[in-house]
C-alpha cells in the first residue's frame, strides 16, 4: 500500500505548488500600488505548455523508431514554452514596459 501512497503525494504535492503560484500571480497582478496587469501573459504560457507534447503522443506509435525523435522533440518544444514563462516577466521588467501607458 506503500507504493501506491507516494505518486499520489507527489500529484498532490505539485497541483498545491502550481495552484499557490497562480494565486501569487494573480494577487501580484491586483496590488492598486503597482496596476499592472502584463504578467498575466505568464498564463498563456501556461496553457500553451502541455500542447506539443500532447500532439507527439497522439501521433506517436510507441513500435516506430522515429517514435523518439517526435517525442524528443515535444519535449524540447515544451521546455522552450516553458523557459520562456520565467523569462517573460523578466523582459517586461528590463523593458519598463508598463511606464508607457502610466
Amino acid at each position: 500500500i506503500a507504493g501506491y501512497v507516494q505518486p499520489y503525494n507527489t500529484l498532490i504535492s505539485l497541483s498545491f505548488g502550481g495552484a499557490i503560484g497562480l494565486m501569487f500571480l494573480m494577487l501580484g497582478c491586483a496590488l492598486p500600488l503597482y496596476n499592472q496587469y502584463w504578467p498575466l501573459f505568464v498564463l498563456f504560457f501556461y496553457i500553451l505548455s502541455p500542447i506539443p507534447y500532447c500532439i507527439a503522443r497522439r501521433l506517436v506509435d510507441d513500435t516506430d523508431a522515429m517514435s523518439n525523435a517526435c517525442k524528443e522533440l515535444a519535449i524540447f518544444l515544451t521546455t522552450g514554452i516553458v523557459v520562456s514563462a520565467f523569462g517573460l516577466p523578466i523582459v517586461f521588467a528590463r523593458a519598463h514596459l508598463g511606464e508607457r501607458w502610466m
